[in-house]
């Protein structure tokens, strides 16, 4: 038996499992690809995370699909970040072609065009899908510190503001509830209701403010409102047991990427906190796959890291498995790569020494095999991965050079008008389609001060009254609507008692996320 056989036996051996699988591809042995050594993942170890990585243009879009509706054919639905706008075509029957048969033929697929059942998310309803919106309480402070791009002292600052919220029953539904709160709180009368839970310095609240402003002008009010997305229709599936593929368009917001990056995050804490444990289940309740996943650890603060960690360590027991999708491995903090049992690695480039040094860390953290993984991972064509999984049993595959199946839906967009339509007919939209400006913390504040206002004096009129004001004003400015309200002693009572059941139940996460009672 020769060398290249003994690899082929090795691998057909390693990825035969009993029970459902994920087909991935056939294993390559000296630039052929083998029909008979199947490269495959076991359906019950997806919720052990993955990682898909390599560099642009080698293939990584199409094997989140080739994976997303393997996944939604077997019952399990899906979210898929499209960052690029190039995965809506995973909702209609592939188109059948030479390069799609020629695949087929090399790597022993049966190839049948078909489409998977999607929901089409739009970030705040900027884009074509059903909006996806949280209000300013439910996203907590630690993950809007990180979209404020606060350091640590910032965010601990933050963190007393929506206590102090918290326990006032002011709800902090939009970035303009936040501000009337920030307002009162570095007031002369407010100052003293926070020094009792540590403080807040004019100069911190005055740059949470800035920051809030430049977030607002920036267009990021419309990701912060009521109707709140419910994480829970994430998990649906259809009658016929298909999983739902849900596709979060961020095509839209590719330049606010602090901020969609920490959406996703937000949708998983949601997630993590709402789900029962299931220990370990024959299939994943969810497959998330979080795209451009570096974005989400660039400048993150320590606890926002720790969280992360935590949370992704923590979340395959609730039945969801994460793929964080990204071009190299050290995109990854070391602390979150090692939670990753499931890897699909593409082609790198290394025209620089920073590239050379990239590819030699990815291939450090491969189990050993036969195959001269340096030269696979810069020579390995568009479509092909280095792959390692968890088997049945829990143990590490082989190490296998792959040349991965073709899609058997759509690989291109659908027309946006056709995701428009799909959108506008979903049963979601009537419950998410159109925003809600209800009563919360600012206006809660407007009605106190209106209360709160001197009656006038018998026998005066407006239009008499009219110059002695006019004096007032030029004399003395006219101080704010919160400034105005906060100095009357009864507002500050009714604040003091506003400490409502709704607001006595607000508990926060691991990221300051709000846990309610649903």
């Amino acid at each position: 038996m020769t060398e290249q056989d003994d690899t082929i036996a090795t691998i057909t051996a390693g990825y035969t499992f009993t029970g459902p699988a994920v087909e991935l591809g056939a294993a390559v042995v000296a630039g052929t690809a083998h029909p008979r050594a199947q490269v495959r993942v076991p359906l019950g170890v997806l919720n052990r995370h993955g990682l898909v990585a390599g560099a642009t243009g080698t293939g990584k879009t199409k094997t989140l699909q080739l994976i997303a509706e393997q996944l939604s054919a077997q019952g399990v639905p899906v979210f898929l970040a499209d960052v690029k706008g190039d995965l809506s075509g995973i909702s209609a029957p592939g188109e059948p072609g030479e390069r799609v048969a020629a695949r087929a033929a090399e790597v022993g697929q049966d190839w049948q065009p078909a489409g998977c059942p999607a929901e089409f998310y739009a970030l705040g309803g900027i884009g074509t899908g059903v909006p996806i919106r949280a209000t300013v309480t439910d996203f907590g402070p630690t993950l809007l510190a990180k979209v404020l791009d606060l350091n640590e002292t910032q965010e601990s600052s933050l963190g007393l503001i929506f206590h102090f919220a918290d326990q006032r029953g002011l709800e902090l539904v939009d970035l303009k509830d936040l501000r009337a709160v920030i307002q009162y709180l570095t007031d002369d009368q407010g100052k003293a209701e926070l020094k009792r839970i540590g403080g807040l310095s004019a100069a911190t609240a005055g740059v949470i403010l800035r920051a809030l402003i430049t977030l607002e002008n920036n267009g990021g009010a419309a990701f912060f409102g009521e109707p709140a997305f419910d994480t829970a229709d994430l998990l649906r599936t259809t009658s016929d047991g298909h999983g739902v593929v849900s596709l979060l368009e961020l095509a839209a917001v590719q330049d606010k990427p602090q901020l969609f990056s920490t959406f996703l995050m937000w949708l998983l804490a949601d997630l993590f906190h709402d789900l029962p444990e299931v220990g370990d289940p024959d299939r994943p309740r969810l497959v998330f796959f979080f795209d451009e996943a570096h974005l989400l650890f660039t400048g993150a603060s320590k606890a926002f890291s720790t969280a992360i960690t935590r949370t992704v360590r923590l979340i395959r027991s609730k039945g969801v498995g994460i793929f964080f999708v990204t071009q190299t491995p050290r995109d990854v903090p070391a602390d979150v790569l090692s939670q990753l049992g499931n890897r699909v690695q593409h082609a790198l480039r290394a025209f620089t020494p920073e590239d050379a040094k990239a590819l030699k860390a990815t291939v450090s953290t491969f189990p050993r095999s036969s195959y001269d993984l340096d030269q696979v991972l810069t020579q390995a064509g568009t479509g092909e991965a280095v792959v390692t999984v968890l088997g049945d049993k829990g143990a590490p595959t082989p190490v296998a050079w792959t040349r991965l199946r073709a899609p058997r839906s759509l690989m291109a967009p659908i027309p946006e008008e056709a995701m428009r339509t799909a959108a506008a007919n979903s049963p979601l939209f009537p419950t998410y389609g159109v925003a809600v400006d209800r009563e919360s913390a600012f206006e809660k504040l407007t009605a106190a001060q209106v209360q709160a206002q001197p009656p006038a004096e018998p026998g005066t009129t407006p239009a008499a009254d009219e110059p002695a004001r006019g004096r007032a004003r030029e004399e003395k400015p006219k101080p704010g609507m919160v400034e105005q309200m906060m100095g009357n002693s009864a507002v500050k009572s009714m604040l003091r008692s506003m400490g409502t059941q709704i607001g006595r139940e607000i508990t926060r996460s691991l990221f300051g996320t709000a846990r309610r009672k649903r």
